[in-house]
């Protein structure tokens, strides 16, 4: 009777359980589909600009703050629903328009300045359109004859009063204020277009005679229709900005670009969630199934958040989300060897349950502490991609926390209470029954996984193969450097997708048309990529894109990078990891000690350098996204190194440190490596696989991102196990029978009584 009621709960709560997971995948779609999509998944348009002066006056925030207002009211008239504006550092924003239908328009109304100068006759200026007021700057009005005439509102009467009354006492017909729009000191000239002023073929606006100053709403006056008034009114209030715009940057991604990106990028991560879901259940059976439900919620929950905060989805975002996927099941995994060691240890499955839930919550905190802190870092110094990355990075290990920590745990508790898998171990999460010994008959540990390997044995021969690839590395950079991307190194690049046979020869005299040579043409099945080592402006990239677009019938995508953002962005990813380890070195002295520290930057170190050299040595692409790739592998790795050292350092703290000898210490290193061995498989195993889906079935886009992903992964997981620990382990022998120093908590008196043998 009691094995049936056992059985009938857990009926119930598979049910419950089953039900829970058909309500969120019922959700799922209706939540993917009201998330905001980035230009990369849905085509549209990004432009990187420059903000002057036009003063020559040093760029202020709140000058800043009224461009970003203006570009918002001019996006608001191309009808964008989500667009994205994104002051970046002093003086640049950065616009992106996805889903916009016109590119060339877009760029043609963002780039139209519409700023108002009030000059003298030569040309000198006198009053920006700080003058006027904010908000309705300008508003249809009539002249003195009732003829259309824009009328200006005057916001500082007393700066408007002082030019005007200094004007008025010139003489020889030099007392004229003339209003320009959009004055270029190359072309623009009262003396030349003197006789044209106040039409419409003309940036000067109108030229009127000042007798006398006044602080006054002024009328520019001239023989325009009122379709040209109405236009100029709406140009003045959506562009009266001391400052002008300077495109440095853009990139024009095709609608069809976009969904083909999204559906390739979706079927591999599903794929990859599919085939860790395998794995999992394949390792761990009962409890590998509900760690895959978790997986589950858990992707729910960070689309959900995403949702919540307004993030906009882009290709690094969703390519963070199924890296997450594959390092949060790493929390489950932690877990669930600590239940094994204790099955192992002859433990009930009730109290394996506790005493591992337990013993592995200190190391699945600190790991995600300091994959956390990495994205942070990524998220403040980082560009506009690696800020989509770092956004997602950060939510999933918040909810890592969450599903995979708190959730996973009630639900085995859950079925564990239930007291139907106490006796059916291997069921619940694949130990023998046999293999667990019985501790009332003093029965030892009947298996220890890896316990007889050497980990140290070949140590010397692994930091040899180490030492010799980051050289060739290095020697191969001296010679030829890396192979940069237009991220790094300036240029344009253009991406072409026809169904015409189109020939290298084609290209290089398309270009030439142009005045344009190409410094590389690679031509595959599906498309063809042109990079040419030279930043084009956006008359350019429009003449180029539809001539390409008609002759080729062709879908085409432009990126162009100016050197300056190339440098900026050189500089930041340096400074992005040098902040990266400093915060975990920082973090991890704080939490163990530096020689753990010390061992855990080194490994991270050797990791960056290996996926460097290998990129050096294969000539692969290094863009913006390679560095959002170190930065996660220094989250990954150093997350694997901690729960390596958690389980050192907890050996070591059942050592008295007198016993403690340099052959002691390798000793317990190496049984702490042998402890953690297999969970290291798994969790690079189930972060790999994410990873090669990714590689295999997604976008180009993300292809280098995803190699350099799957180095940083085998050479952390390797240099966790054989560098980290071997330094660590070098830096403490050094210590071994030191005398350690203990505070002086007497003071000199009780000192003094002592040697004089006075009882205190």
């Amino acid at each position: 009777m009691k094995g049936k009621n056992k059985k009938k709960k857990v009926i119930i709560s598979t049910v419950i359980l089953f039900l829970i997971t058909v309500v969120i995948c019922y959700l799922f779609v209706p939540l993917f589909s009201s998330l905001k999509f980035g230009l990369d998944l849905q085509g549209g348009f990004e432009i990187l600009y420059k903000a002057e002066s036009i003063d020559g006056s040093k760029m202020t925030q709140e000058k800043m703050t009224s461009t970003y207002k203006t570009l918002s009211k001019r996006i608001d008239s191309l009808g964008v629903s989500e667009p994205e504006i994104v002051l970046e550092g002093s003086n640049r924003i950065r616009v992106k328009l996805a889903g916009v239908t016109d590119p060339e328009a877009a760029r043609s109304q963002l780039s139209t300045v519409a700023t108002l100068s009030f000059r003298d006759v030569d040309d000198n200026l006198l009053m920006t359109s700080d003058v006027l007021s904010s908000g309705v700057a300008a508003r249809v009005g009539q002249d003195n004859s009732g003829n259309p005439a824009v009328a200006l509102s005057i916001k500082d009467k007393d700066k408007f009063y002082e030019v005007t009354n200094t004007i008025s006492q010139k003489s020889d017909g030099n007392n004229m204020i003339v209003i320009w729009l959009d004055y270029n000191e190359m072309t623009d000239s009262f003396s030349k277009e003197k006789g044209t002023c106040g039409t419409s073929g003309s940036n000067c606006l109108s030229a009127a005679t000042v007798s006398q100053g006044f602080a006054s709403d002024v009328i520019i006056q001239g023989s325009f229709t009122k379709e040209e008034v109405q236009n100029l009114v709406d140009l003045i209030n959506s562009g009266s900005l001391p400052s002008k715009l300077t495109e440095i940057s853009s990139n024009t991604v095709g609608a069809s670009f976009g969904d083909q990106t999204l559906q390739k990028t979706l079927v591999a991560g599903i794929i990859g969630v599919i085939a860790i879901s395998a794995i999992l259940i394949f390792i761990y059976h009962f409890a590998g199934l509900i760690s895959s439900i978790a997986m589950i919620i858990y992707a729910f929950l960070v689309f959900l958040v995403f949702w919540v905060v307004g993030g906009v989805l882009t290709l690094p975002g969703i390519a963070a989300l199924v890296l997450g996927i594959g390092m949060a099941v790493d929390s489950n995994v932690i877990t669930f060897s600590r239940i094994r060691d204790e099955l192992y240890n002859g433990k009930s499955l009730s109290l394996a349950f506790k005493e591992g839930s337990k013993s592995s919550f200190s190391a699945i905190i600190d790991s995600n502490i300091t994959t956390l802190l990495v994205a942070i870092i990524m998220f403040i110094l980082g560009e506009s991609s690696i800020k989509g990355f770092a956004t997602v990075l950060i939510i999933t290990v918040i909810v890592t926390m969450f599903t995979m920590v708190f959730l996973t745990r009630k639900l085995l508790n859950m079925f564990i209470k239930t007291g139907y898998f106490e006796d059916k171990t291997r069921l619940f999460i694949n130990v023998k029954k046999e293999d667990i010994p019985d501790v009332s008959k003093n029965e030892k540990a009947k298996k220890i996984p890896f316990a007889g390997v050497n980990f140290f044995k070949h140590k010397k021969l692994c930091f040899a193969i180490s030492i010799l690839l980051i050289l060739i590395g290095g020697i191969m950079f001296a010679f030829k450097g890396f192979n940069l991307g237009i991220d790094y190194k300036a240029g344009t690049n253009i991406t072409i997708i026809s169904d015409e046979k189109i020939t290298k020869k084609d290209l290089v005299e398309d270009f030439e048309y142009f005045n344009l040579k190409t410094s590389s043409i690679q031509i595959t099945d599906s498309e063809i990529d042109v990079r040419i080592d030279k930043s084009l402006d956006g008359d350019k990239v429009k003449d180029i894109n539809k001539y390409l677009e008609t002759k080729y019938d062709a879908k085409v995508n432009i990126g162009v990078v100016s050197n300056l953002v190339a440098k900026e962005l050189v500089k930041n990813a340096i400074i992005s990891v040098l902040f990266a380890l400093i915060g975990i070195i920082i973090y991890i002295s704080l939490r163990f000690k530096f020689s753990y520290a010390f061992g855990g930057v080194v490994a991270l170190v050797h990791d960056v350098l290996v996926m460097a050299s290998l990129f050096a040595i294969f000539r692969l692409e290094v863009a913006s996204m390679f560095i959002a790739a170190i930065l996660a592998i220094i989250g990954y790795s150093i997350n694997d190194t901690i729960v390596s050292f958690d389980r050192i350092r907890e050996n070591l703290g059942n050592i008295d440190d007198k016993k403690l000898t340099k052959e002691k210490l390798e000793e317990v290193v190496n049984k702490s490596i042998a402890d953690t061995f297999t969970r290291t498989i798994y969790t690079s195993l189930t972060t790999l696989v994410p990873i090669i889906a990714l590689m295999v079935l997604g976008s180009k886009e993300i292809f280098n991102f995803n190699i350099a992903m799957l180095i940083g992964v085998i050479a952390g997981t390797y240099s966790s196990i054989f560098i980290a620990s071997t330094i660590f382990m070098f830096i403490e022998s050094k210590s071994i029978g030191k005398p350690k120093k203990v505070k002086k908590i007497y003071t000199d008196e009780y000192e003094e009584k002592k040697i004089k043998g006075v009882n205190c």
